[in-house]
């Protein structure tokens, strides 16, 4: 099993491309992809993106 988390990149049932982040260890999808890429390197592309930009992202809470 994998001792880090990683990207998954894969065809969807209509021949469209997507990511799922899966985790370490057990592999559960922590995060997918909201969209479907025409082509592979557009969704690794997005995947990268996500993996740059997460570690400065905020965790912002709704206010009741």
């Amino acid at each position: 099993m994998s001792e880090a988390p990683f990207f998954y990149v894969y065809r969807d049932r209509a021949g469209e491309w997507r990511w799922r982040l899966r985790a370490a260890g057990n592999h559960e999808i922590i995060a997918d992809s909201a969209e479907a890429y025409v082509s592979k390197s557009g969704c690794e592309q997005a995947a990268a993106r996500v993996q740059r930009d997460a570690p400065r992202a905020l965790i912002v809470t709704e206010q009741s």
